[in-house]
């Protein structure tokens, strides 16, 4: 059927057809947007273990001891739990955000991060 020339505006089909391709691409979208937030928050948990460590390491550096993470001074990012066992020698803690999927964890003064999902 042909248009007349008054008639302005769109068929049901292209409508559709604009549907379909918003529905694809928010389909193919939100899932990388959940990967993209996870992954902030396993970075700000990573932050959080490094800071502590150098936190720990100037301690030591200035009393021959490693301290609590609290009286050094080491914070944590909102919604990062952040736990430190220091010793008078050496010094083991872990982190994880709320809403990350990894814990990080350092032992010793050696100063590597290990990854736990």
């Amino acid at each position: 059927m042909l248009r007349n020339e008054k008639q302005k505006g769109f068929t049901l089909i292209e409508l559709m057809i604009v549907v379909a391709i918003i529905g694809i691409l928010a389909a193919i979208a939100i899932p990388q947007f959940s990967a993209y937030r996870a992954k902030a928050f396993n970075s700000a948990a990573q932050t959080d273990l490094r800071n502590a460590m150098t936190a720990e390491e100037a301690y030591f550096a200035s009393n021959q001891e490693y301290g609590v993470a609290a009286s050094i001074g080491a914070g944590t990012s909102s919604g990062v739990t952040m736990s430190l066992s220091p010793t008078t020698s050496d010094y083991s803690g872990t982190t994880r955000h709320s809403s990350g999927n990894v814990t990080y964890a350092v032992t010793g003064s050696v100063g590597v991060i290990s990854t736990t999902p």
